[in-house]
């Protein structure tokens, strides 16, 4: 190679070598990853929470995995997660472990039926009530849909409830009269997704389910195949103008924050971790309680008031 082409050659990489030394260094630390399991009523709204902190914060990672409210604090009190979320009050004896829990947004448990019930437009029309209810899923004294509307049909109510462990199902059986989810009878089904499922494939069929399960996240319309069970709220027989807000997401969770709609089967949503959460956890913490509630309606939740979220921040500072 002659003098004329090493000169330049010797140049430029000095000239890069003082681009490297004189520039950002890059950093070569790993990414903080944040495992989360748990309750499928949070994981479209955690699905979205995790992908905006991370555009924000490119050090950080998620894993987040729905498996049902069980499993979410089986995995978080053993430690092969992080964070668990959870669909209901804590229970007493997860309560006694060592666990750190804030309040995060609230949802609800709605009923379903299939969009091609024969009896459809008669189920629309009157609802159910909490009795009617603990009937079908707790003491299976109503068993068709005759004995439910009156109208004199011996075709079966195929009721259908949840398999794992879940905070759904929890506040179903509350709504229901009953205590737990023990208390539950119908055709046992994993997980949201599968008991919504099982209820789009069944003309007969009735089941409940989480409001992100229920209502398709882009359209905001009950999803292909169900519809909403509505409910009599004041037990006479019929679905009043003041009780008809089902026909989208957006006008069920307004329902839900004017207070139309009962706690239970809505519910406040809680994120948990065992002991104290680490600084990179308790950073998140606080980014859900102020910046990432501007996401909680568009993802169809509604949010918690002023003064809940400043005592889940003031829990973050001691």
């Amino acid at each position: 190679m002659s003098t004329k082409h090493v000169l330049p050659l010797i140049l430029l990489v000095a000239l890069m070598g003082c681009g490297r030394g004189s520039g950002t260094a890059v950093s070569t630390a790993p990414p903080t990853t944040i495992t989360v399991s748990g309750a499928f009523a949070l994981f479209p709204l955690m699905s979205v929470w995790a992908d905006a902190y991370q555009t924000a914060h490119p050090g950080v990672q998620f894993d987040v995995q729905a498996g049902g409210a069980g499993k979410g604090m089986t995995d978080m009190l053993s430690g092969v997660a992080d964070i668990a979320m959870l669909s209901r009050e804590p229970r007493q004896e997860e309560l006694s472990q060592d666990v750190f829990l804030i309040p995060v947004t609230i949802d609800s448990v709605v009923g379903t039926v299939n969009a091609a019930n024969p009896y459809l437009e008669e189920i629309l029309a009157q609802g159910i009530t909490p009795e009617e209810a603990q009937a079908i899923w707790i003491t299976g004294e109503i068993s068709t849909w005759g004995q439910l509307l009156g109208n004199g049909s011996d075709e079966l109510i195929n009721a259908y409830t949840r398999a794992d462990s879940a905070g759904a199902a929890e506040m179903w059986a509350l709504f229901s009269l009953g205590e737990a989810q023990e208390d539950l009878v119908g055709t046992a089904v994993n997980a949201d997704p599968g008991l919504a499922e099982a209820v789009r494939q069944d003309p007969l069929g009735v089941g409940y389910n989480n409001v992100g399960f229920a209502y398709d996240q882009t359209s905001g319309q009950p999803i292909a195949g169900l519809r909403i069970l509505p409910l009599d709220l004041d037990g006479n027989g019929r679905i009043d103008p003041a009780e008809d807000f089902y026909a989208t997401r957006d006008d069920f969770t307004t329902a839900v924050a004017a207070g139309l709609y009962p706690f239970p089967p809505a519910r406040t949503l809680y994120l948990v971790t065992k002991g104290a959460p680490n600084p990179a956890v308790t950073d998140f913490y606080r980014w859900v309680l102020t910046d990432g509630q501007n996401f909680v309606h568009e993802a169809g939740y509604v949010p918690l008031t002023a003064v809940r979220l400043q005592e889940a921040l003031d829990m973050l500072e001691n």
